[in-house]
């Protein structure tokens, strides 16, 4: 380790050391590399049932598809981007995902309620929307919280950063 680098560890507060270090470890990067295989299996699988279709798919089946190719290759390409990063996101990966999550449940429990209407019973529409509500404000709690992990995350960075400008003599903090 060089002289250099012992300088700036010292000055790095543990607590944010850690954290950036999680976000960039091989344990967070199997996790990404997961979720861009599930997501580009299942578009695949998906698309792979589509075109093997005998014959016309209806309209609605056509657009459930198509929905859930797009939400895989989403999953895909969000896995592709933070992969892609070598460095730390101060959570804007989390952020990212969790609209994902959001987007996708809003337009899942719209669908549901949808189909429960033309289809079901009143107990079914009722059970659909209490369980799109719930998946729904589940998605957005994920959301909220990753904005403040966010936030936090870069409040501290910027209080780094204030603390170096402050000391003209220290190295330089991580990010920069």
């Amino acid at each position: 380790m060089s002289e250099r680098n012992r300088a700036a560890r010292r000055t790095v507060p543990e607590r944010l050391e850690h954290t950036l270090a999680t976000e960039v470890s091989l344990r967070s990067r199997l996790r990404h590399v997961a979720v861009g295989l599930a997501g580009t299996c299942g578009a695949a699988l998906i698309a792979v049932l589509w075109v093997t279709e005998p014959s016309t798919l209806p309209t609605r089946t056509r657009a459930v598809f198509a929905g859930l190719i797009a939400v895989g290759l989403a999953w895909a390409v969000f896995a592709g981007w933070v992969l892609s990063r070598r460095r730390p996101l101060f959570a804007q990966d989390r952020v990212l995902s969790a609209r994902i999550a959001l987007v996708a449940t809003v337009f899942t429990a719209l669908a549901g309620v949808a189909l429960a209407a033309a289809r079901g019973t009143g107990a079914d529409l009722a059970a659909t929307a209490a369980g799109g509500g719930v998946f729904t404000a589940t998605a957005a709690l994920a959301l909220v919280r990753a904005q403040r992990r966010r936030g936090a995350l870069l409040r501290l960075r910027d209080a780094l950063r204030q603390d170096d400008a402050e000391q003209p003599d220290s190295p330089p903090t991580p990010g920069d």
